[in-house]
């Protein structure tokens, strides 16, 4: 009897200390991502990505002007910085390893890493204006493929 209750607590001892080392290592995993946000400006994007939703939408529907106010506090609620923040970290963290986070961070906290954050848009932005370029230019060969592959109709 004694000897069942040794080898209970014993495992209950050894599960708390595998939970709290779990634990404790989770806790460093997402100190690494909050890292990660701080440096990338994480925060900052999210809410020009909200912000800019909002712009989209009064473009496309200028009679909603007038509910702009609740248009951002709406987007913020659902697809704000504080919305999404514990989820992109889950997300994060799934994906990378502590020592993977360490080694991005390491990077990013760099001069050349810092210029990676402020120049990506940037090129991004340019590439898919190349891109719109290129199809608006060759549209036309695209509709003539479509329109010689097309079965001819005969009345």
């Amino acid at each position: 009897m004694m000897r069942n209750y040794l080898i209970n607590t014993i495992t209950t001892l050894l599960l708390c200390l595998s939970s709290a080392s779990l634990y404790a290592s989770d806790s460093s995993q997402r100190q690494q991502v909050e890292t990660l946000f701080r440096l990338t400006q994480m925060e900052k994007k999210i809410q020009e990505s909200v912000d800019s939703v909002v712009q989209l939408q009064l473009r496309q529907n200028p009679q909603l002007i007038q509910h702009e106010k609740t248009m951002h506090e709406f987007f913020n609620k659902y697809i704000g910085w504080n919305a999404l923040k514990d989820e992109l970290a889950d997300m994060y963290m799934r994906k990378f390893t502590e020592k993977e986070l360490e080694e991005i961070n390491a990077f990013y906290i760099t001069p050349a890493g810092q210029k990676v954050i402020t120049v990506l848009p940037e090129l991004v932005q340019e590439r898919n204006q190349l891109a719109m370029m290129r199809l608006q230019q060759n549209i036309g060969e695209l509709q003539q493929i479509i329109a010689s592959s097309a079965p001819s109709v005969t009345p």
